[in-house]
């Protein structure tokens, strides 16, 4: 019984401390394109095996879906909030 409880205790612990990405109980996207009518700007996203953000972006053709933009390719402004984030948009574009 002991071990059982302090197995339950490990797991918990690991998992703390290893937490996933959050975006406030909307689907993390996956792939080049966010979630149609769900995803919001500067949601995390996960596309060719990087973390990225869901932003404006005319480059994956997603038409009016937010795309998912990988963190290298991002240009942020830790001055500038987005939902709580800080606002990020794919380096090279406007990110007026």
């Amino acid at each position: 019984m002991q071990f059982t409880i302090a197995a339950i205790f490990s797991l918990a612990a690991f998992a703390a401390a290893f937490p996933q990405p959050q975006n406030a109980g909307r689907p993390v996207a996956n792939g080049s394109c966010c979630v149609a009518n769900t995803s919001l700007k500067q949601d995390v996203c996960n596309v060719n095996g990087s973390t990225g953000r869901c932003v404006p972006s005319g480059s994956a053709n997603c038409g009016a879906r937010l795309t998912c933009v990988a963190d290298a390719q991002l240009t942020c402004d830790a001055n500038k909030q987005e939902r709580g984030r800080p606002f990020c948009r794919k380096t090279g574009e406007n990110i007026a």
